[in-house]
């Protein structure tokens, strides 16, 4: 798939460069999507939620009162789950959610979420760029060059060297700015537009496409 390459005012600098099919034209492997995206947002969660068991709460263990006779049902103590303040029965407890997937199925989750944007033709190629300064005019006026405003945008750059532009986007809600190491699936679907310079389809190009 040959792409225009586009400056940073928008304007066609007349260069092609070639989106390699190998990995932005297979056919999209769903179910690997939905295993690397589920192994991405359970990776996010802190798995920090408790709550107390019987034997956790504070409390006396007094028996409330005789075992028979009352006409009520049998308790033990204060602490009893069936009582308003007693401990929970199989509360949750720490965990860590995260889980093990293959290189290769991530790679290829990768691929097919690559695969959907191209075949959107949700793709830009920008050449490569810098800011001189940290000033988020500069990314606003970027993606109103592209006509992008109104979109998610991710804009994937071949490394993270230069700081600026991460910087400059950081506070716009609808941008993110990552390095072609950190690219993930849940990113690239969860954009509606993708943009990538020059330097890095290369560098995908070369970790992707085998």
């Amino acid at each position: 798939m040959e792409v225009k390459v586009l400056n940073v005012s928008g304007k066609e600098t007349g260069a092609k460069v070639q989106l390699p099919d190998s990995v932005f034209g297979i056919e999209p492997n769903d179910h690997a999507i939905y295993l690397d995206v589920k192994q991405y947002l359970a990776n996010q969660r802190q798995g920090t939620h408790k709550a107390k068991q019987r034997n956790e709460i504070a409390g006396s263990t007094r028996k409330l009162y005789k075992q028979k006779g009352t006409g009520g049902a049998r308790a033990g103590s204060i602490k009893s789950p069936l009582f308003n303040g007693g401990g929970r029965v199989f509360g949750p407890q720490p965990r860590d959610y995260s889980f093990k997937l293959n290189k290769k199925l991530k790679s290829l989750a990768r691929k097919s979420a690559l695969s959907y944007k191209a075949k959107d033709n949700s793709i830009l190629v920008l050449e490569d760029f810098s800011f001189d300064s940290i000033k988020t005019k500069n990314y606003i006026k970027l993606e109103a060059d592209l006509n992008v405003t109104n979109e998610k945008t991710l804009l994937v750059v071949a490394s993270a060297e230069n700081n600026n532009v991460y910087l400059s986007s950081r506070n716009l809600k609808k941008s993110k700015v990552i390095s072609v190491e950190q690219l993930n699936t849940y990113d690239v679907l969860n954009a509606g537009k993708l943009l990538l310079t020059t330097g890095a389809v290369k560098t995908l190009e070369e970790a992707l496409a085998k």
